[in-house]
């Protein structure tokens, strides 16, 4: 028997106040940093432009499309929920109000329409979770008329028409922890369909997903992580599985897929699987890992909330040392991790109980 060093439920809650100025000021620097820039277009000839804004007007900038569509949802999102200071207030919505304008968001929604595989389906969610949340902002008063959610709809139902076409033919989830995985993305478009305005995505995605994962078991958190992931596959699984199970199977449903679980709760251990050990974190692929920090605590507290049982205190005191593990990593100055991880910071942050007061 393992004694945990601290209380069960207990750990670092550190204030997500103190980090929302820094957070907001690194969402603007990097949405509106073209360059370097990792591409994902295919060119057909050579006379094609391969200038990031030529394809993508909104969202051109923070290294790569996906991470410049959760840095504008991270700057909007704090925007909205977290007290900022004026100049950062200021910055925020003068970005915003630059980048998310109807031509622009026109140009972003035809090219996904042409290009039916981009970003599928991590970008995609990413774009839905922008929209929703831009919805809130035109409910907030202290915000906007709804400019930007009007500008966005058009990309969320092009997101909506691609995600019905395809998952009729997705015979198979991607379980790896990148950006290809399907529960993670997923998750996500539950989470925001609704106020995204494509509530017609709710229940195929529900059934894909229960057609995926219901009958899993056995699953092995020992076997993670990966070398790259910033997802855990398993973690992500049941945190998917959270948002779709019928009442009163889910614990049933997570004994099934993590006996681990069960095995350190009944031998009174307090952490199931430890922070990720990070060798390199100016490597774009080895730096992932500082995210996965934050996705596995993001899910755990999730996990622990919904289980609500004699699981829960492992769940949560895995979840505090993930949590503490990733807060070490931010503010690096390394534009390898300061393009992304923040956003994921916020949403562990916000799952572990830290929110600011509005």
């Amino acid at each position: 028997m393992t004694a945990s060093p601290k209380a069960a439920g207990t750990g670092p809650r550190a204030a997500l106040a103190s980090y929302a100025d820094t957070f907001a000021r690194l969402a603007v620097a990097n949405v509106t940093r073209a360059y370097p820039n990792f591409p994902a277009h295919l060119l057909a000839g050579p006379d094609e432009p391969v200038a990031p804004r030529a394809y993508h007007p909104a969202f051109y900038g923070a290294y790569d499309w996906h991470s410049a569509v959760h840095m504008h949802w991270l700057a909007l999102r704090l925007l909205n929920r977290h007290p900022l200071a004026a100049a950062e207030t200021a910055a925020v919505t003068e970005v915003l109000d630059a980048h998310l304008t109807p031509e622009a968001l026109a140009a972003e929604a035809a090219y996904l329409s042409a290009n039916p595989s981009f970003e599928r389906p991590y970008g995609w969610a990413w774009l839905l979770m922008l929209t929703a949340e831009s919805a809130e902002s035109a409910e907030n008063v202290k915000s906007t008329d709804g400019r930007w959610y009007a500008a966005l709809a058009p990309a969320a139902r092009a997101v909506a028409d691609l995600l019905l076409a395809w998952l009729p033919k997705a015979r198979y989830p991607v379980r790896h922890g990148v950006h290809g995985n399907s529960a993670f993305a997923l998750g996500l478009v539950l989470d925001s369909a609704d106020r995204a305005g494509v509530p017609d995505l709710v229940e195929p995605v529900r059934a894909k997903l229960r057609e995926w994962f219901e009958g899993d078991h056995g699953g092995a958190l020992r076997w993670e992580p990966s070398g790259q992931d910033f997802l855990s596959p398993l973690l992500a699984e049941a945190d998917a599985m959270r948002r779709v199970a019928a009442p009163g199977e889910f614990g049933a449903w997570t004994a099934r897929l993590l006996p681990e679980l069960t095995a350190a709760a009944a031998s009174g251990e307090w952490l199931l699987l430890a922070p990720p050990e990070v060798t390199d974190p100016a490597d774009g692929q080895i730096g992932h890992l500082h995210g996965l920090c934050f996705s596995r605590a993001t899910a755990l507290y999730s996990l622990a909330d919904a289980l609500d049982d004699a699981r829960s205190g492992v769940l949560r005191d895995t979840a505090d040392a993930h949590l503490e593990a990733g807060l070490s990593a931010l503010g690096s100055g390394d534009f390898t991790t300061d393009h992304w991880l923040a956003t994921f910071a916020v949403l562990a942050l916000e799952a572990s109980g830290a929110r600011a007061s509005d």
